[in-house]
């Protein structure tokens, strides 16, 4: 509009508001929720030199605790199973883990278990940017359904899938139980929580791994064991692991 003729020589006056400053200088879209990712669709699209510019996974360590002690100490297991086909955001398993972490920290202590990530994010999600300010839809109203730019990483998971595994001793279970209960609340969809009748982190149940243990049959590796086989070149073996094999 063209000013009065009384006020021709004055400077017209404007009222800014703090909103319309934010709006102008382009305000930044929050994070979308777990809905928009959650259903496995297409293809899997992992990182590579056609898909640059990923940004890292929010989960950067995988094993909690006392990951270093052997598989003798700690008897007891507890999983964390997925009871759907689903996308797991990087940041649902970081808030999963710290969750658990802190839980069994206080009030059971940081040497009495050994916590583990069992599913890695590779998948990458894409978003579609357009601008959320006054007057976009103006401005850009966009493609439906567009080919965006990477957003982060998920992990694909489905029915009967271990999330996350603990091993403690067995007056600790309880308190396992629940921290993972605690940790489903950061996930999307149904989780069970599952106590495991293997020994630790080993393939071999509690009666099986006390029966080896006690002919010598097992070798340990950290916080796995494997049983001694009746195949290989004795020169690579000592006499008390060579066993017949129809013993």
């Amino acid at each position: 509009r063209e000013p009065r003729r009384e006020q021709r020589g004055k400077q017209p006056h404007f009222c800014l508001f703090v909103d319309d400053e934010r709006r102008r200088e382009g305000a930044t879209m929050g994070r979308r929720p777990a809905r928009c990712y959650r259903q496995i669709k297409n293809k899997p699209y992992p990182k590579s030199r056609y898909c640059r510019g990923v940004p890292d996974p929010k989960i950067r360590i995988y094993d909690v605790g006392m990951k270093k002690y052997p598989s003798d100490i700690f008897p007891a297991c507890v999983h964390l199973v997925s009871w759907e086909n689903e996308q797991v955001g990087s940041e649902a398993l970081e808030a999963a883990r710290i969750a658990c972490n802190k839980y069994m920290t206080v009030n059971s202590g940081k040497e009495t278990f050994h916590l583990r990530i069992r599913c890695k994010p590779f998948h990458v999600l894409r978003i579609n940017k357009m601008l959320s300010c006054a007057g976009a839809d103006r401005l850009q109203t966009g493609m439906r359904g567009a080919y965006g730019k990477p957003l982060g990483v998920c992990a694909r998971v489905g029915i009967g899938q271990i999330l996350m595994s603990l091993r403690c001793k067995e007056q600790n279970v309880h308190k396992a139980i629940e921290s993972f209960r605690r940790a489903k609340f950061k996930f999307p969809g149904r989780q069970k929580i599952v106590i495991s009748k293997k020994w630790g982190f080993t393939k071999f149940r509690k009666e099986e791994y006390l029966n080896m243990k006690q002919e010598g049959r097992l070798l340990a590796q950290g916080v796995h064991s494997v049983k001694h086989s009746t195949k290989g070149p004795l020169s690579e073996r000592t006499a008390d692991t060579v066993f017949d094999k129809y013993a």
